[in-house]
């Protein structure tokens, strides 16, 4: 009958699933639980570049409060 295709479905379909979720968690492991940013626009690329600048740890995903930053440019 037609529902004996259903756990075959179901394997598929998990199958398809597992490396797209593992990608996401992967790279949310590596950046320091934070979603990779992708940069399609100059704007995006710059602001990017701003926060990589700033981090003091030349990378984007770290990131410093407010306080930290302007302490950094503006030190008593």
């Amino acid at each position: 009958m037609w529902f004996e295709i259903l756990p075959g479905l179901a394997i598929l379909g998990v199958c398809l699933v597992i490396p797209g979720v593992a990608t996401a968690y992967i790279h949310k492991f590596t950046n320091g639980s934070k979603g990779k940013r992708v940069a399609h626009y100059l704007y995006h690329w710059s602001l990017m570049e701003r926060d990589r600048r700033i981090s003091g740890v030349n990378r984007y995903c770290v990131s410093k409060g407010l306080k930290n930053v302007v302490k950094q440019h503006f030190p008593d």
